[in-house]
This record gives C-alpha cells, structure tokens and sequence, in this order.
C-alpha cells in the first residue's frame, strides 16, 4: 500500500510505547527484511509462518494491466497500482509487545509487462454524481523506486476477540511489487516470517470479570423513566445497572465530559466486566443549538444530555467538497491501544480529538473494546417510547412470519460512471446472501420499477416513498437501504438517469409508517443519515440538511411511537462509496471497500457468525474492516486510509448496543 516514510528510531519508540498507526519495513537490496528493538528478554516468545505464492497472472483492461494471484485480493489506493496483498490477523492477550517483525522472501523473479498497472480509483461520496476517477499518481508511476517500496506492513490495536480483550497484529503481505519505470514486475513465490513478541506479566483486563453486562449512562433527568428497563434487562439475563452523567462528570477526571465518561467505561470494564454502553441523551433542544460546525474545534457539553465527541478529521482540502468533522461514537468504544493504554484519540495532546488535516494528526486506535449505542432523546417522552419499544420488542420472540423477512431498498446509486453496475440494488442483495437460509427477501428496486410502484416518470420517482412506507408496515426483521442521504431523506436515481430522484423516505413522511410491533433493525448507506446534532432553526447553517427538520433521518425512524424501527446503523457525516472493477475479480468493488463493505460485514456476523446482539454485528464489522483495511495515519487528508478511518468512526448504532435481535425466547 503505502510508502513507509517513518524512521527506524522512531519506529522503535512507536513500538515500544504503543502509538504505532501504521509502518512498513523495507531493505532495498537485502535478503531480509525486519525491526527489532533491543530490549529482549527471557519471557520472549515467537511464532513462524511460511507462505507460498503462485506465478502472477496478468491481464489487460483497455488501457491497463491487471495483477492477480490465485488465491489472493488486492489492495489499492487512490491512484496508485493494484496489487494482490496477502492478510494475516494474529491475536495476544490484551498489552502485548511486538518485540521484532522479520520477513524473507524467497526465490524472487522478475517479468515484463505490456502496460502499465491499473490504478485505484477514487472514493466516491454518498451525497451525489461525482465522476469515478483514475488517474495514475505520478509520484509513483514515475519512479525509479519498486510499489510497495516493501514487501510487507502491519499494524498493532486493541479490541474484543472471541469477547476476550486482545492485541491484533495485522500483517499485510505483498508478493508481488511494481517497478514503473522498467514496467516490470518483482514477485516471490515462498516468504517466510517471524514475530518475536512479550505478553504482559499480569492481564490488563481481568477475564473472570462478569458482574454487569451492560452499563447505561444517562442523565439524572432521565433516570426514573430508565428504571423499568434496567429491572427489565436484568430479568433477562442482561446485568444490568445505571450511571448518571452528573456522577460520572462529578467522580472522575478528564478534559471535558466525554473524556471523564470516557474513563469511566474503562473503569466499568476493569470493575465489572462489562460489553456493552447504552448512552442516553441527545441535545437538549429540537429547535435551536450550533448544529455542529464548531463541534470539531470546541467542546459545548452544555447543548447536550448526554455529552458526545466529534472527530475532527478534515477530509477534503481547500476548494474541494468535504467537511471538517463529524459526531463519534466510536470513541466512547475505543478504550485500549494495541499495548493497553487509555485510547484517547489526542496523541497529539492539543485538545482536538481524532484529528486529520494537512497539519495535524491524531493516532487512534478505532477497535472497539466495548459495543456502544446511543439513543439521542432530547425529553423525557421520547425516553418513555423508546423504554416501551426495547422493552416491548425484547420481551417476546419475534413472530417469524414477519421477522424472517429482509427488505431490501435501493437503486443505481452512481449514474454514468461506466460500469452498468446498479450500486444500492447490488450492496443490499449482496448484504441479502449473508442472511440465514429461513430469511426471504423482498425487493423495492429502479430497475424493475418495483421501488416506484411499477412506474417510470419524474412523479413516480417523487412519490416513491408512499411505496418504501406501504411495503414496511407489512412488517420485516430486517431492512436495508443503499444510496444516497441527508440527515431529511434516503433517495436514489433511476438507472443511468442522474437528474432523478427516487425519494425513498424522509423525515417528513416516515411517521405515517404503522409497523406497530413488526420492528426492523435498519442499515442505511447514506450521508448524513445519523447526523444526529439537527436543530430546526440550523438548517441554515448545515449545507448537508437541504430544508428543515427537527432530527436527522435515523433517529426519526427508530423513536417513532407505534412503527419504525427497533434501531437504526448508519453515517453521521458524509458517507463514501467505491465504483468500478479495479481488481477484475468480477466483484464489483461497490461491496469491496467503504460504506459497502462495512455495511455488509453486518450482515455477516448476523447471518454467517451467528451474532444476534446488535453492538456484536456492529463491533465485528469494524473490527473486519480494519482488519481488512489497516489505517495508515502518515497519509495525507483526502487519502482512501483516511477515508477508511471516517468510514468506521461515522458509523453509529441509534439503539440499544445489548438488544437481543428478535428478541428473548
């Protein structure tokens, strides 16, 4: 992937103090390639791991050459080559040191090329037509140097495996590089690597710790109406128990009120043991309050019930789209780095969180280590609902006739960019495969006109929504939208017809849904979706909110009285998508990287890991994409690794992280 640009020294302190991002090694010229720190000892362990490599295949598009590799996937950048990446994903007890990386490759060959290699193409926002593009980094096509300058990288976090706290090394392994300006090749056919690491002489986190499962974190004002719903979860087996922001903010320490509830998690899990946080309180006004601009740059607790963080990562530079930060909860989640230190997601000790702009960037972890949800209730009968809802929706199974049922909305989501690839229609019947054998599915679509009613026209289109609303008070377990949003709407575009929207639910509409009790969990692919810091009087200042609106779309849907949804996943800020077939794996690469990818990894541990906790999906699918997709925090903004960081840090649950999916038996 990227070029390694960090020192050794300074990649010994990283190691040895835990704010690895992300690094490379590499040897130019040398049989061996490897890190080591001095600092051995006699509890020292190791582990080997051998690999053997087919001959590379090439094949040709129109303008470029395809690398494969049986076996393989392919990573890619913006712009630079692709090529087949080989993933291994090792796991140690909670503060392990990764004392030394080696890596030798053997029997390495070299083979001409006929053109140059295909580049990566450019991620693709959520919130309208923007053309795909593939233009080769002349940086690196121009360069006498080999792509990827070495033959592998890894990364260190920390986070939940198998619900055990855990160090992850991610080790990417690439077995072919790219010399450009010789358009040749280099592979290895065998490589053979050692990791020399030291647990930790006692455990960070103890693991016979099981005295509450779930810790809800609310303000005083909130806590009688609560109350019902702690007794609630703790009859069903949920350990449950109630904390007050004003104790929490009154008890522990910390900059603002996100970071003092922040260390009170972690507390919880060294005390209790606990998994899940269930955050209740949004701002404290429907009418008015700063929307969020400032929020990246300056703290308000006082807007908010329950106190809340924005990530300050600025992904566009000056004269482009983009924005300049977006609401986290992720970060209440992100309680350990790789060697078990607090995550405070201000490496840079500046007092701007989980920043990323062209001068300055913070080092964070982003592996959960608890599953966090939120629900953002601004009065007390919005708590009294969603009390009534969990409580309702929990209590019983779920009839199968309605819940065993996946509704699946979506359309061509990017018109005109060449590949006749209906992206929503394709990312939700991909997320469909992942579901068990006893689901159905029904489809709203453009290319069958189903989503519009059987219909074709401008009218049809506008008036979609009466369909998406007809369809979902029939009742279903699931449902899963792809497309395009606002914290107001989810819409798409009819097939290669960019100037029509296919208006598929608003906030405007979607109270007259009358599911009652046949309640969905919802995935929305989208911007702005789960933006939930709208104030009716803000939308002035939002340039994402388009018209008016007391909340954004998610939090509408999932505290409807009498229907919507149990819950509802999806994008604070602005969502991203991938176009095209970089690889020419026949896949499209819509469900291959960004909010396509994430959202489908959902679906996998629903359907394919058997998780039926909603902050269980929530947490794997991120911990899968990175994972998949190691963040690289040296890259600059607008890079696709920064990108990969906003697409896990925007991705919120609005719901209880503990629900029983289909409720108790």
């Amino acid at each position: 992937m990227k070029k390694a640009r960090i020192g050794g020294i300074l990649l010994a302190i990283m190691l040895m103090f835990g704010s690895v991002g992300l690094a490379g090694f590499s040897g130019k010229n040398m049989e061996k390639y490897s890190h080591q720190l001095n600092h051995f000892t006699k509890e020292e362990k190791e582990i080997s791991i051998s690999l053997d490599f087919s001959s590379p295949i090439i094949e040709e598009n129109d303008d470029f050459a395809v690398v494969k590799m049986k076996g393989l996937t392919c990573f890619s950048e913006s712009g630079r080559p692709v090529l087949p990446v080989e993933t291994k994903v090792l796991t140690f007890p909670l503060g392990t040191k990764i004392l030394q990386i080696e890596m030798t490759p053997f029997h390495t060959k070299r083979m001409d090329i006929e053109k140059q290699i295909q580049p990566g193409y450019k991620p693709v926002p959520l919130n309208g037509m923007h053309d795909a593009i593939c233009i080769p980094d002349k940086q690196v096509y121009e360069s006498n140097d080999p792509y990827p300058n070495a033959w592998y990288r890894y990364a260190v976090g920390g986070g939940l495996v198998n619900e055990k706290h855990a160090t992850l090394l991610v080790l990417q392994i690439y077995p072919v590089r790219y010399y450009p300006t010789e358009n040749q090749i280099e592979y290895a056919e065998h490589m053979e690597l050692k990791i020399t690491y030291k647990e930790p002489t006692s455990p960070i986190v103890k693991g016979n710790l099981d005295i509450y499962d779930l810790v809800i974190i609310a303000p005083q004002a909130f806590e009688s109406i609560l109350s019902p719903l702690v007794e609630f979860k703790n009859a069903h087996g949920m350990k449950t128990i109630m904390k007050t922001v004003e104790d929490i903010v009154s008890d522990y320490e910390g900059r603002d009120g996100a970071e003092k509830i922040k260390y009170f998690i972690k507390d919880a899990i060294e005390t209790w043991g606990i998994k899940y946080v269930l955050l209740v309180g949004g701002k404290k006004s429907m009418w008015i309050g700063n929307w969020g601009m400032d929020g990246p740059n300056k703290v308000d607790d006082s807007l908010w019930w329950t106190p809340v963080r924005y990530s300050a990562l600025k992904d566009y530079l000056p004269g482009s789209w983009g924005e300049c930060g977006y609401l986290s909860d992720l970060y209440f989640a992100d309680i350990y780095d790789a060697n078990g230190n607090f995550s405070s997601w201000d490496s840079n000790g500046n007092g701007k969180f989980a920043e990323w702009t062209e001068t300055a960037v913070d080092i964070r972890d982003l592996y959960p280590d608890v599953y966090v949800g939120r629900l953002p209730t601004r009065n007390e009968e919005e708590v009294k609902i969603m009390v009534n809802k969990i409580m309702t929706y929990e209590g019983s199974p779920a009839d199968p006739s309605w819940f065993n049922r996946m509704l699946l909305v979506g359309g061509d989501t990017f018109p005109g960019d060449n590949t006749n690839v209906l992206e929503g229609e394709y990312s939700t019947t991909h997320e469909f495969s992942y579901m068990p054998s006893q689901f159905t599915a029904t489809k709203l679509y453009v290319s069958d006109k189903s989503l519009m009613g059987g219909k074709s026209g401008k009218l049809a289109a506008r008036l979609a929504w009466m369909n998406v609303i007809k369809t979902m008070n029939e009742g279903f377990g699931f449902v899963a939208f792809d497309g395009h949003g606002s914290p107001t709407a989810w819409a798409t575009h009819p097939v290669e017809d960019n100037s029509t929207w296919v208006n598929g639910l608003m906030t405007y509409n979607m109270d007259l849904l009358k599911n009652g009790n046949k309640l969905p969990v919802v995935s929305v692919g989208g911007c702005h979706n789960s933006e939930f810091n709208i104030s009716f009087f803000d939308f002035s200042k939002n340039v994402w909110t388009y018209q008016p609106t007391f909340e954004c779309w998610s939090w509408h849907l999932t505290r409807i009285d009498g229907g919507g949804a149990i819950a509802t996943i999806g994008c604070t800020g602005l969502g991203y998508g991938a176009v095209g077939d970089e690889d020419n794996n026949g896949i499209p690469d819509t469900i291959e990287r960004f909010g396509g990818y994430i959202e489908g990894q959902f679906f996998y541990a629903y359907g394919v890991e058997g998780k039926h906790n909603l902050g269980d999906c929530w947490g794997m699918a991120i911990q899968n994409y990175l994972n998949k997709f190691p963040i690289d925090f040296n890259e600059q903004p607008e890079s696709d690794t920064q990108i990969d960081c906003k697409t896990v840090e925007e991705w919120c649950i609005i719901g209880d992280p503990s629900l029983q999916i289909g409720g108790y038996s």
